[in-house]
């Protein structure tokens, strides 16, 4: 069975990385979302929101070879306790191949079996992020293209009762 990890901040969850983690799992047979618990950052939500909404999108669209998870240590030593064969990302554009591309080597110098394969987005999906997502959302835009509809759901609740973690 090869098991595959797809890490990131997901805060919130975006239409970009669901069409990522659907192509994976179409590919592989265990696809682990894999949540980064990074303290220093200042979310919008917590790591356990974050878990949650990406749960219930994987239910919702019937990824049933797709587990949630999160992690604040290193990736590389996740990866060799769920016995992973690679790490799936994915790319925008030129800026993001760059960061990942350095974050690749280090994994491999790490971890030398540590594979990363890159996803090329969809041209739908190409200017979306997670901070995009949320600036304009806290701008009163609407965001119901961005993102699944039960992530919208938990943006507009977060919006209107002002309960970020800023």
């Amino acid at each position: 069975m090869k098991t595959v990890v797809c890490p990131g901040s997901f805060d919130p969850i975006t239409n970009g990385h669901l069409d990522i983690i659907q192509r994976a799992s179409g590919i592989f047979d265990r696809v682990i979302v894999l949540v980064a618990a990074n303290q220093e950052k200042h979310n919008f939500f917590t790591v356990q929101e974050r878990v949650e909404m990406i749960r219930r999108v994987a239910e919702e669209t019937g990824l049933s070879n797709v587990e949630v998870d999160s992690d604040s240590g290193l990736l590389v030593n996740y990866i060799q306790r769920v016995g992973a064969a690679a790490i799936v990302k994915g790319l925008r554009a030129v800026s993001d191949f760059e960061y990942e591309f350095q974050m690749s080597l280090t994994n491999h110098k790490l971890l030398p079996e540590c594979e990363t394969i890159f996803f090329t987005t969809s041209s739908r999906n190409m200017y979306l992020s997670s901070s995009i997502v949320r600036q304009v959302g806290q701008l009163g835009g609407d965001i119901t293209g961005f993102v699944p509809p039960c992530v919208y759901e938990q943006i507009h609740k977060k919006l209107t009762t002002g309960q970020s973690q800023g």
